[in-house]
This record gives C-alpha cells, sequence and structure tokens, in this order.
C-alpha cells in the first residue's frame, strides 16, 4: 500500500486531504448564502455551492441541490418568457418569475437558517441525491 492509500476506501493523491465535514452552524450559514446567491446570481452561485460544499454534509448538500435545481429552472423560466415577449405574454411573465424568485428564496434562506430543509416549489428536479 502506497502513501495517501487507504485499505478498502477512496484512493487519493498523495497529500491530498479529503474534504471535512463542516460544524451544523456552518452548514447553516453556507445554505443560507447559498439561497440568497441564487436570488442576485440565478443558478451560478448554488451551482458552485454545490460543486465545492456538496461533500462537507447532508444539510448543506441538500440545500445546494434544492437551491440549483430551483435556479435552473427558473434560468429556463427567463428564457421562455423572453421568447414569449414576441407575443407580449411574456412581458407579463418576466415581473411574476422575478417576484417568485426572490421571495421563494427568501423563504428558503430563512429555513436554511433555522436549520430546516426546504423544497422549492415549481421546482424541476434536474438533480437527484
Amino acid at each position: 500500500m502506497t502513501y495517501g492509500q487507504q485499505p478498502g476506501g477512496p484512493q487519493y493523491p498523495a497529500g491530498y486531504t479529503p474534504p471535512q465535514p463542516m460544524t451544523p452552524e456552518d452548514q447553516r450559514l453556507w445554505a443560507t448564502l447559498t439561497h440568497i446567491g441564487g436570488i442576485f446570481f440565478n443558478f451560478v452561485a448554488p451551482l458552485v455551492a454545490y460543486l465545492v460544499l456538496r461533500d462537507r454534509g447532508q444539510f448543506i448538500r441538500e440545500h445546494t441541490r434544492a437551491a440549483l435545481n430551483f435556479h435552473i429552472t427558473m434560468g429556463i423560466a427567463y428564457v421562455v418568457a423572453g421568447l414569449l415577449t414576441i407575443v407580449l405574454i411574456g412581458a407579463l411573465l418576466l415581473p411574476v418569475i422575478g417576484i417568485l424568485t426572490v421571495v421563494f428564496g427568501i423563504m428558503a434562506a430563512v429555513a436554511a437558517n433555522r436549520g430546516q430543509f426546504y423544497r422549492y416549489p415549481l421546482s424541476i428536479e434536474f438533480i437527484k441525491q
């Protein structure tokens, strides 16, 4: 067995240490920031958070996954509404989508800050467990 290998476990390169779990307080903080970041940066903030933090705890994994799924869904809705502005219905849909994004993002951030899980309504599950 060479340095950096563990019997029966994942094989890491020499000198690499796997990510350490975060404390529950840190998980709540980062989950809250992920939901707020989604309001301002659409799916980019949840995507970065999901890729960087998903192995740091189950709570943060679930919140970043839920936020990413919701903001991808809203991104698709923005594109569809943008295309529908040609027939004027999109002009009505764009502000509605924006309001839903802000309201549901704040509700998710409050739930994350309380240490509760949150399921976004109207969200398509692109990324499963």
